[in-house]
């Protein structure tokens, strides 16, 4: 069976094709399958209309040479790995703090480049990059090494720079860090630095048809992980502990960690998942079949990894804004031993988002947070609420079924949260006054809820009619 892998980035796209070892996919056939004889790479790069293409040679001698050279760049210590012409296809130059040359001297010699040696019979492609290009190269290899699934027993090996001969000017990390959008170059530039030692190796084990994203990408293979791009890391906290860094997918930190399971929690955090996702969600058209993803998610709403569920997700996540939302450790502290969550999350072909617990809930979610009990305080509230309610909803509804929310207001009749209970109120929310208000005096729709003070909870329904319904919360149902 023909096997295709495929790693992208805006300026740089790699396509390996290969086949299964049969005797070694035999015990994993309900698996994802395994590439593991490369029969083909191609390597596209953004400003040139031809791959650069050949065979497993080729492959490995381009991965050596790109992690070579990040390293070299980012420490402007000279790395030979990256300028090997005698056993080596592949090589990069630098030309100057922005343009780098990659030469390749053999095999994949695709027409359409230009080539500048005039000696070799056939002479080698020469292709100039910019630093953009450079470290979405570097990305795309990161990727291909968080890829268990694929040629799992090619690895790479980068050696640390010692700190006393590291050279690099405060102008080179300036430049490298615009360009480094990913943060697998943050960690060669800690490799380059000697901050932190190479990352520690772990034999592959076997996934299931899944695609699995992360948020810290490293060049050595971190083999646990499944697909592209691969699932939650722990880089380490602090580089002075000279400990290894943690890599770890999203199956093997749930394995680790604790999970949260609890109802109302999970409630809070399936609305703040969907606060997340649902503006962030832009090509909804195109879709063929459903997406659907596993998500990790750490008890403040950070969402640490997902991985694909079905073929059609492994293959579109880039229709989604998955991953663009996962959380930036360098903004947000690493995760370590935190409680995750679960959740399923389904990128519908009608445009819908789908947010629901993996497990579904064990019992009935409750509302977190203090509560306004007094019956007369509530009775008050109620009827506040929908007097401020129905002199804020004008227009005729366009929607056919009632929208179902939960609002809670405090001692002041003042809207503290509000969240769908069905899924018109998701589609048709903006029909209905309640964002308006809440951003009116948090300043955003998606604002975390006022759980500062107690809260009288309610339940309010916008029917087609026109009809507004005002009672007090019973709970979910």
């Amino acid at each position: 069976m023909n096997i295709q892998r495929k790693y992208s980035l805006p300026n740089c796209t790699l396509l390996l094709e290969g086949l299964s070892d049969v005797t070694r996919a035999a015990q994993f056939q309900e698996m994802r399958p395994e590439l593991s004889i490369l029969v083909n790479a191609e390597c596209y790069l953004s400003g040139y209309n031809q791959p650069l293409t050949g065979g497993r040679e080729f492959f490995e001698s381009l991965v050596r040479a790109v992690s070579g050279y990040a390293q070299e760049f980012l420490s402007s210590v000279p790395n030979p790995q990256a300028h090997n012409q005698e056993s080596e296809l592949v090589e990069f130059q630098k030309i100057d703090s922005n343009r780098h040359r990659l030469i390749i001297h053999s095999e994949g010699a695709p027409e359409g480049f230009e080539s500048h040696s005039k000696n070799s019979k056939r002479p080698p492609i020469e292709i100039d990059l910019n630093t953009v290009q450079l470290f979405d190269l570097v990305e795309a290899v990161d990727q291909f090494f968080a890829d268990s699934q694929t040629l799992p027993e090619l690895s790479l090996e980068l050696q640390p720079v010692t700190r006393r001969y590291g050279g690099a000017s405060q102008a080179l990390i300036r430049q490298a860090v615009p360009a480094a959008v990913g943060v697998s170059s943050l960690a060669v530039a800690a490799i380059a630095f000697n901050l932190i030692p190479p990352p520690q190796i772990r034999p592959p084990q076997p996934k299931a048809d899944e695609q699995t994203s992360s948020t810290t990408k490293s060049l050595t293979p971190p083999a646990s992980a499944n697909t592209t791009p691969i699932a939650a890391a722990t880089p380490t906290p602090t580089p002075a502990a000279n400990t290894k860094p943690v890599v770890k997918d999203l199956e093997a930190l749930l394995n680790t960690v604790p999970e949260i399971t609890d109802p109302s929690q999970l409630r809070a955090l399936n609305r703040q998942v969907y606060n997340q996702i649902h503006p962030a969600w832009t090509k909804r058209s195109g879709l063929e079949q459903d997406l659907i993803y596993r998500l990790g998610v750490a008890a403040d709403g950070a969402i640490v990894g997902y991985k694909a569920v079905n073929k059609e997700a492994n293959q579109g996540v880039g229709q989604t804004p998955l991953p663009n939302l996962l959380y930036n450790p360098a903004n947000r502290a690493p995760i370590s031993n935190e409680p995750i969550a679960q959740f399923r999350i389904v990128f519908t072909t009608s445009g819908v988002l789908q947010v629901s617990p993996w497990r579904g809930y064990a019992r009935t979610p409750e509302v977190i947070g203090a509560k306004i009990t007094d019956s007369k305080i509530t009775k008050g509230l109620n009827q506040k609420l929908y007097n401020t309610v129905r002199q804020s909803w004008s227009g005729t509804p366009t929607f056919t079924r009632d929208l179902k929310y939960r609002v809670a207001v405090n001692k002041d009749g003042v809207i503290a949260d509000y969240e769908p209970l069905n899924q018109v109120a998701f589609d048709y929310f903006r029909e209905t006054p309640l964002p308006k208000m809440f951003n009116a005096i948090y300043g955003s729709n998606v604002a975390a809820p006022n759980a500062k003070e107690p809260l009288a909870h309610f339940q309010v329904i916008f029917k087609p009619s026109g009809t507004l319904e005002v009672t007090p919360w019973e709970g979910y149902q």
